[in-house]
């Protein structure tokens, strides 16, 4: 395949032989800014994405490695060619996943503590970064009601959720750092039949073993059901079982319900089990006054993980994990390391909080979400919230009054909106599992249309253990603000793209 530039192109002065990383920085920069790469600066008419399959993808960009280096000019099509073939995750059309676009304030945190390239460990090698990620977890902790307790940010909600579940075990059993788990009794730990899948994987990693991770049902808007999750408790003290660790949603990943924190709690206090909350997505409740008690109870639980970069929108990924117990995570994790983790250094070493995590090298993601914060403030980031429920309001009861529209709950429980589009030739019909059937193709058939088009993204599933077929699943986020009239453009791209089925 030929290269995608030619030896004869030079660019602004920079002779084709060599990279300029001055300029080229700057050119990405522009590049960003001129192809409305940031939140909010999309045209209506600009597309989604511009989906190439992958086979054909590999004929259009040059991407295998080795031989002569590349020239500026080729390096510059190559990042060009970046943003042809991606999703636009700042178009307002974007519904597909539980993350959107990023903050803009926030990305130039990203890009600067990139740039400075920083290991999170230590307050002498990172010491502005140190002191913000105090600044930042001591503010999360307060809006559930915490005066202390701890925190720490992770790659991401996965591990936020494994923290969790590891730091639960070591409180029931602290032995279990220096002895392992052969010595220890058979630990049970319980999720809800909603829970993210996450917490499946923690359990194998952690070696708890999935077979040891109980599902507890879940009523008909998803909710955990707490005299379920006793009953389960019960059964396994029965079977001499262990119960150390309940994981409770705030915002599921596809109904988006929150679970009933305070009748949780009280259960899980009853038989000394940590109660953890997995708010990846919907935690972004908890900063509005109108819609945190959905949250009721969020002072109750032990341990919360959090996902600023989904609803809130900071750049991507920036997870917090937050506990209510002191220094717990510095006497689970810790290994001394002695050439990074001295005490008789000549600064204050309690700031080195670098031991207290799973990783070594940990990037300064509390940066760019606390620099969000400055610009946006407590009263900022509430009106995004409010207005994305708003919208999420609004979409519902749009399309429970237009024909073909069903919703799959009555109402949104969090910004999340399901619901099935019924072709007309569908309308009227006897419901049976054949009708069914037909209606399961119809998502997928969409979804298909949609993304070849580019006009619009939003994604489908199935229930099966709540015996629902493919529907659709619509995200919203709080960046770029949601408006009454991207609601209406979805309701109508689908009947325009659904018409013939």
């Amino acid at each position: 395949m030929e290269s995608p530039a030619t030896d004869k192109n030079t660019t602004m002065g920079v002779e084709n032989h060599q990279v300029n990383e001055e300029l080229l920085l700057k050119q990405i920069t522009e590049l960003v800014i001129n192809q409305r790469l940031l939140s909010g600066k999309t045209n209506a008419e600009d597309r989604v994405v511009n989906f190439v399959h992958p086979e054909d993808l590999k004929k259009l960009v040059h991407l295998s490695l080795g031989g002569n280096p590349l020239n500026h000019v080729q390096i510059l099509e190559l990042c060009k060619q970046a943003v042809e073939y991606s999703v636009k995750t700042n178009h307002p059309k974007f519904l597909n996943q539980l993350y959107h676009a990023c903050d803009p304030v926030g990305l130039a945190g990203a890009w600067l503590s990139e740039a400075l390239n920083t290991n999170l460990h230590t307050y002498e090698v990172a010491p502005f970064f140190m002191m913000v990620e105090y600044t930042v977890l001591a503010h999360l902790r307060s809006f559930f009601g915490w005066k202390d307790g701890d925190g720490i940010f992770a790659p991401g909600g996965s591990m936020a959720n494994m923290y969790g579940m590891v730091l639960a075990r070591f409180k029931k059993f602290p032995e279990v750092k220096t002895k392992g788990v052969g010595g220890i009794a058979e630990l049970v730990a319980f999720t809800s039949q909603e829970g993210h899948y996450s917490i499946a994987k923690a359990a194998h990693w952690i070696g708890l073993g999935t077979d040891n991770l109980i599902i507890v049902a879940s009523d008909s808007t998803g909710e955990m059901i707490p005299a379920e999750l006793e009953n389960k408790i019960v059964k396994a003290l029965e079977q001499k079982k262990v119960p150390f660790f309940v994981n409770a949603t705030a915002g599921t990943t596809v109904l988006g319900a929150y679970d009933p924190l305070e009748p949780l709690a009280l259960v899980c206090q009853k038989y000394g089990v940590w109660l953890h909350v997995d708010a990846a997505w919907g935690g972004a409740a908890i900063v509005s006054k109108k819609y945190r008690s959905l949250m009721h109870g969020i002072d109750l639980v032990d341990s919360v993980a959090w996902n600023l970069h989904k609803m809130l929108g900071a750049p991507l990924q920036c997870s917090a994990f937050l506990t209510k117990h002191e220094d717990i995570l510095h006497r689970c994790n810790s290994a001394s390391a002695t050439y990074l983790f001295q005490t008789d250094k000549f600064y204050d070493v309690s700031y080195d909080t670098g031991d207290k995590s799973v990783q070594c090298g940990r990037k300064i993601d509390a940066f760019k979400l606390w620099l969000m914060w400055k610009a946006r403030g407590d009263q900022g980031l509430e009106e995004m919230v409010d207005n994305a429920f708003e919208c999420a309001e609004y979409f519902s009861d749009q399309i429970s009054q237009r024909s073909g529209f069903r919703l799959v709950l009555s109402k949104p429980n969090c910004t999340n909106v399901c619901f099935w589009y019924i072709p007309r030739r569908l309308r009227n019909c006897q419901e049976s599992s054949e009708w069914w059937g037909e209606i399961s193709k119809v998502a997928p058939t969409i979804k298909k249309r949609m993304v070849e088009k580019g006009s619009l993204m939003i994604g489908y599933q199935p229930l099966p253990h709540k015996n629902l077929v493919n529907f659709f699943r619509l995200v919203i986020p709080c960046l770029p603000p949601p408006t009454h009239e991207d609601m209406n453009f979805v309701i109508d791209e689908i009947e325009r793209l659904g018409c013939d089925l």
